[in-house]
């Protein structure tokens, strides 16, 4: 195979210096998202003078930003820059050709993108703990963030999710260290660098090495690059936690010149530096011991379900307790973890169902959110409902993967593939729903298309049972379903049990 370079090879356009400690006065292009926004108010905090703009602005975010005082501007236009910022962050979802960003390149403001400014101004005097990998991500730095939270070390976070624990996915914290989702995503318009490169990553946890992100990375081999720059990046004095079960996340290790700790279940692979042995897996979690070097480090009870998870949090256990967590500590926070929202979301309970909201899209994060739901609920009807709607879930890239994710579900629907206004796929590049529905349910899982969630909300409403579980997993809100089948539940008569 022809070596096609990916985000890992990519060089940043030019574009004019930025001399951080002389900058006084911040825009920020897309100060309407969560992290953008959080953002404003903590360079606000620092005493820097601060304003914004974004296309709207919506609650909560929009009375956060007029509690504290930060001037924005809704719409983006070159005007906007009049007042002639010393520096402007420029949001991930500005493109090249938006008339604020050809304002700001015209009259040479300064410019950067949120992940370097964040590492410039909140990760360059702490201790940055980076979670990455194609899996978990969220979930790990949820939780390590919580791990630290708990035993009084007031961490900062960044994160792509709501953990329940906090409810808040950023905070500046005002402890050493700095939790953040590693993300392999590229950074800016004019930077195609994966955005973890700007976190000076010291402590590391990399879960998973696949394919995904397929409208940025052109194949594996791109993806297997970019990880192995992580690993190059991670500080000498740090520590990357690696899964230990998967030759994709070994080989990217020898780049490291950190100390390396390899972790899994006990079976996951053979030289493995910290084992975790299952004791109990089921409606209240997981039970294990964890061992290091042979050595046993405790017996630890995690609310979450599954067993990708009872690897999540053995590496989040590995990394706090590197940085000096005490065994008896990090045992009575973990078990007192409530997990992220749309991570195995219990949205409600009506009648003896169970709707459950959870984000698993690729078809391993499927595959695995399926299993942990099945342990979880021993003995009940699982719905397994699914959209197909991130930039790679949508693509036939995993046609022939997705039938057998949705093995164990004891029924399956899915909804048509989104399609965007912005879309450049041809018809024949679309994930061909039908053909796999039709795969699923020569498997022996009965199986449906129904291409309009309407639809979907009518049979499992007319068809739930008491004690039935149903799981609509989707990147995005599944158009609503979660919401709308909880509303038609409750107005249904009681049924018999």
């Amino acid at each position: 195979m022809s070596f096609v370079p990916g985000p890992a090879e990519r060089v940043p356009e030019p574009r004019p210096p930025v001399d951080y400690a002389a900058v006084k006065r911040v825009h920020l292009m897309g100060i309407g998202g969560s992290a953008m926004g959080n953002f404003a108010g903590m360079l606000q905090a620092r005493g820097l003078e601060v304003r914004g703009s974004d296309a709207g602005i919506f609650d909560p975010m929009r009375s956060n930003l007029e509690s504290w005082g930060i001037p924005f501007v809704e719409g983006y236009q070159a005007a906007n820059l009049d007042w002639k910022p010393d520096l402007v962050i420029v949001g991930n979802v500005i493109r090249r050709d938006n008339p604020e960003a050809e304002g700001m390149r015209a009259a040479n403001l300064p410019y950067a993108s949120f992940p370097e400014a964040l590492g410039e101004w909140l990760l360059r005097e702490r201790t940055p703990v980076v979670v990455t990998g194609t899996h978990g991500k969220t979930t790990t730095t949820s939780l390590t963030a919580w791990l630290l939270e708990a035993t009084g070390r007031s961490p900062g976070l960044l994160v792509g999710g709501v953990p329940a624990n906090l409810g808040k996915s950023f905070q500046a914290g005002e402890g050493d260290t700095f939790v953040i989702e590693g993300d392999e995503y590229d950074t800016a318009y004019y930077d195609k660098r994966p955005k973890f490169v700007h976190y000076r990553p010291h402590h590391t946890i990399l879960t998973s090495v696949e394919f995904d992100h397929a409208d940025i990375y052109p194949d594996f081999a791109a993806v297997s690059r970019a990880f192995r720059l992580l690993a190059s990046l991670v500080h000498p004095e740090g520590q990357l936690c690696a899964w230990g079960g998967d030759a994709r996340v070994t080989d990217v290790l020898d780049a490291c010149r950190a100390k390396v700790v390899r972790y899994g279940l006990a079976g996951d692979a053979d030289d493995l530096d910290a084992v975790a042995t299952l004791h109990e897996l089921g409606p209240d979690g997981a039970h294990f011991d964890l061992h290091l070097h042979g050595a046993l480090v405790g017996r630890f009870h995690s609310p979450m379900a599954g067993e990708h998870n009872v690897r999540n949090a053995t590496a989040a256990l590995l990394t706090v307790l590197d940085l000096g967590v005490s065994v008896a500590d990090a045992q009575a926070a973990l078990k007192r973890f409530r997990g992220i929202k749309k991570r195995q979301e219990i949205r409600g309970v009506v009648d003896g169902v169970t709707v459950i909201d959870d984000y698993a899209h690729h078809p391993t994060a499927v595959q695995e959110t399926i299993a942990a739901i099945r342990a979880a609920y021993p003995g009940s009807k699982l719905w397994a409902l699914f959209e197909a709607e991130s930039n790679t879930s949508r693509r036939k890239i995993f046609e022939q993967r997705y039938p057998p994710a949705f093995a164990q579900a004891d029924e399956v629907i899915f909804c048509s593939p989104l399609r965007k206004s912005t879309d450049k796929l041809r018809d024949d590049e679309v994930l061909d729903v039908a053909a796999m529905v039709g795969a699923i349910a020569a498997s022996g899982t009965p199986a449906r298309y129904l291409p309009e969630v309407p639809d979907i909300v009518d049979i499992v409403t007319a068809e739930a049972a008491p004690g039935d579980v149903i799981l609509g997993m989707s990147g995005r809100n599944f158009r609503g379903l979660h919401g709308d089948l909880l509303e038609r539940l409750a107005a249904r008569p009681p049924q018999a049990g």
